[in-house]
């Protein structure tokens, strides 16, 4: 039951990741928020993140506040396992 819990989750996040980097207008045109999916299981479970997580949030770096508020995906964004993943990318949590 816990695993089919955690699929549901993450294929929510990976719906959200995918509308709002399609939303029209409402991205910056560098935001592409769908570059988030290979840092899932760091900002999900907690993994440590890999080399491509890292770099992918380097590069959405500037995208952070954008993506902490909206609602869909906000509270993942702003989670204790997104901020140790950002940390171990040797990256500042955003304020927003």
């Amino acid at each position: 039951m816990a695993v089919l819990r955690k699929e549901a989750v993450l294929a929510a996040l990976m719906l959200a990741l995918v509308v709002l980097a399609a939303a029209p207008g409402g991205a910056h045109a560098a935001c592409d928020a769908s570059q988030l999916a290979v840092c899932v299981s760091a900002i999900m479970g907690g993994a440590p993140p890999t080399t491509e997580c890292c770099a992918n949030l380097t590069a959405q770096q500037g995208c952070f506040c954008q993506y902490a508020k909206d609602p869909a995906y906000g509270s993942y964004i702003k989670s204790p396992n997104a901020r140790k993943t950002l940390e171990s990318c040797h990256l500042a949590f955003p304020t927003c």
